[in-house]
This record gives structure tokens, C-alpha cells and sequence, in this order.
């Protein structure tokens, strides 16, 4: 595990735990400095509810990684996730995640507009 973050021409590894300790936001895009899309971690506490919200824009994906983590749609209940499932939520989906364990977990939330960029590998020979 990465106990800083390395950055290299056109590259940066990391790990969490190089980006901060305890609960909360863990700011993946600045300190790996991604700039094609929006991505944080989040660890939450035992029992804790985020707030409901929506976004004006931002489409996201979310990620646990280490649950369960709970995502609470109010138009569409309750949905469990456990470490590997994801979730893709409308900008306008009003939401909200949840910790319904007894230890702390963690979720990747990754968030963007504006679409897919197509297919654009390519191979380069060694």
C-alpha cells in the first residue's frame, strides 16, 4: 500500500491512506489530479446517514469498496451494496447513502457529464 502519493510523467499511484485518516471526504481528484471527471472517497462511521440530495448536472457512479454501504432512493427504496457492487445515479435522482453496519465503510463516488468518449486505445508495440 502506497504510504504517498507517486507522480510521474503522466501518471499518479496512491493509496486512501495517503490521501487522509478518520471519516469523511477523501479528495481522490486533487491528489492524484484527475481532471477528465469528478472522484472522492468517502469513509463513513458506524450508523452515519448522509444527507438526501440531487445534483443540477453531475451523473455519478457509486462504488463501495468496503460495506456494505446502503443507497436510499426516495423514488426507487432501498438498495444494498456490498464491496465490488456499483450504483449509477441520474444527476436529478434524489439520494442518499448509508452505513447500516457496525464498522466504518467505504465508497468510491465518481461523478461527470457530457458523455462517453468512444473507443480510443491504441496498441503500441514493445
Amino acid at each position: 500500500m502506497a504510504e504517498e502519493i507517486i507522480e510521474g510523467p503522466g501518471f499518479a499511484v496512491g493509496s486512501l491512506d495517503a490521501m487522509g485518516e478518520g471519516f469523511g471526504f477523501r479528495k481522490v481528484r486533487h491528489e492524484l489530479g484527475v481532471t477528465a471527471f469528478g472522484v472522492n472517497a468517502i469513509v463513513l462511521p458506524p450508523g452515519y446517514k448522509s444527507n438526501l440530495h440531487y445534483h443540477d448536472e453531475q451523473e455519478e457512479l457509486y462504488v463501495c469498496i468496503d460495506g456494505p454501504i446502503v443507497m436510499d432512493f426516495v423514488e426507487g427504496g432501498e438498495h444494498t451494496l456490498e464491496n465490488g457492487d456499483l450504483a449509477r445515479v441520474d444527476a436529478a435522482t434524489v439520494r442518499r447513502v448509508y452505513n447500516p453496519g457496525e464498522k466504518p465503510a467505504t465508497y468510491l463516488c465518481i461523478g461527470g457529464k457530457d458523455g462517453y468518449v468512444g473507443r480510443d486505445g491504441q496498441l503500441v508495440e514493445e
